[in-house]
């Protein structure tokens, strides 16, 4: 009897499940036909389908409503997009297509695209721009124009000297918030975040600066742990110490009324993902409801920076196999036609594991592989998933059989600004083209390519040449 990589998908996990399906031995990635945009725009190949990333937004939004809801919590909620987990045009696009969404910024760089945002009318100047990271002069020079020119801006303290440019060059009265420097996990190499200020320093600076200057209003307490959100000791122990925090300063600062509790939810990187949103956001809500009821006070609005979670799940990488290579009797290796450690940095950086699945020939045997990418380098392969060592695909005769495509997928956030788009790869392995694919109100998939391949030209006259 047979074993199938379709029988082995179908046996180890939960399949098929939300997003993913197998007909006539071939993938969709949200009911797309991964072979037909195969045949059109052959591999290597990114792709991203916008829809999910409005899915994702209203699927916060509602859960956090509904949390809020349910605990008769009088603060509210706002979404805020963390624009450094990808800054494409057409993922900010359609992050602004849905109403009461706000945005968080990382570098200067930032800024020009939030003006011309402005410029074209896809935010106004009620939008929240929540401004985060150590900030360098030119960085503070354009959050203080856009305070000037009456943005709805809150600068977010990384130290203390940071207010006084604002001091100095603000016009007018500005809103600010303080991030607070939290303990990094046991595990960690250090004790505290380098990013913000210290737990006990927060209250003094507060009435040191801050309080007497009647042109600045501390509005936001800022809240995130390296680690992201999830349910474990360490994570509810540092929510208590910055609600503590925040009490000590709402005493004595009424402008105060707004938590945010940053990015960190987790994405599916793996078919056997399990993670209860709905248990998770409610006992947030629910503790910080608690703690303002027992201490007297308003609950805050509540903001988060979703990054990740905003735009990961839209994005694929798909790939096709050039080669098998015995090296041994026991490892046999896959080669890609392009490179792991330029096309999913992540995997290579940290180890990160995404969804891995062959898309087509799911009706042949499967076998152990490690995938092997072009570069020279020993570190580009991979050869192991979340719930296995091992990596599995389908058999197939490379001489007689169609080629055998995989994808990479849930790989929408951050791997193309750590990859160096549009710049000089490792061995000079040209980036691979990007495909935008939408759904219209009638439910047609639409593709279009954004960015070919990266030419030979192109890399040149970075170089110099």
């Amino acid at each position: 009897m047979q074993n199938t990589y379709k029988d082995l998908i179908q046996q180890t996990f939960n399949f098929p499940q939300e997003g993913f399906r197998v007909e006539d031995s071939e993938l969709y990635f949200h009911d797309i036909p991964l072979m037909s945009v195969i045949k059109q725009y052959k591999t290597p190949l990114k792709i991203t389908y916008l829809p999910k990333i409005s899915s994702q937004i209203q699927k916060a939004k509602k859960l956090f409503n509904v949390a809020m809801a349910k605990a008769d919590y009088k603060g509210k909620y706002t979404y805020c997009y963390c624009t450094k987990s990808s800054h494409f045009s057409f993922v900010l696009d359609e992050v602004l297509k849905n109403e009461d969404v706000h945005l968080e910024t990382s570098s200067a760089f930032d800024i020009p695209i939030i003006k011309d945002l402005y410029k074209e009318g896809k935010i106004n100047k009620e939008n929240f721009i929540i401004c985060n990271g150590f900030k360098r002069p030119a960085y503070k020079q354009y959050i203080t124009e856009l305070i000037n020119n009456g943005f709805n801006v809150i600068p977010v303290l990384d130290n203390k000297e940071e207010l006084n440019h604002y001091k100095r060059y603000a016009k007018k009265k500005f809103n600010i918030g303080i991030r607070i420097a939290a303990e990094e996990e046991p595990t960690f190499e250090f004790y505290t975040s380098r990013l913000g200020i210290r737990y006990r320093d927060i209250v003094d600076f507060y009435k040191e600066s801050v309080q007497k200057n009647p042109k600045v209003q501390l509005k936001m307490l800022h809240f995130f742990i390296n680690t992201g959100i999830k349910d474990a000791i360490y994570y509810w122990t540092e929510l208590a110490k910055c609600l503590k925090v925040y009490y000590n300063l709402k005493k004595i600062c009424p402008t105060l009324d707004s938590l945010n509790i940053g990015g960190g939810l987790p994405i599916k990187n793996s078919l056997g993902f399990e993670f209860d949103y709905e248990y998770l956001i409610e006992e947030i809500i629910s503790q910080i409801k608690s703690f303002c009821t027992q201490n007297e006070i308003p609950e805050p609005n509540i903001f988060t920076e979703f990054g990740s979670f905003t735009v990961g799940e839209s994005g694929a990488a798909i790939y096709s196999v050039l080669d098998k290579k015995w090296q041994n009797d026991r490892e046999l290796w896959y080669m890609i036609d392009s490179s792991f450690i330029t096309t999913l940095p992540d995997t290579w950086g940290i180890n990160q594991r995404f969804i891995m699945l062959a898309i087509n020939h799911w009706d042949k045997e499967y076998q152990r592989v490690s995938l092997g990418g072009l570069t020279c380098d020993s570190l580009d392969y991979y050869n192991s998933e979340l719930h296995s060592n091992e990596v599995y695909l389908p058999k197939f005769n490379y001489k007689e059989d169609d080629p055998l495509y995989l994808g990479f997928f849930h790989t929408g956030a951050y791997q193309e600004s750590l990859g160096g788009y549009g710049g000089i790869q490792h061995c000079l392995i040209p980036a691979p083209k990007h495909v935008i694919i939408d759904k219209t109100e009638d439910g047609e998939i639409t593709t279009r390519l954004f960015a070919k391949e990266q030419s030979f030209k192109s890399m040149l006259k970075v170089l110099g040449y």
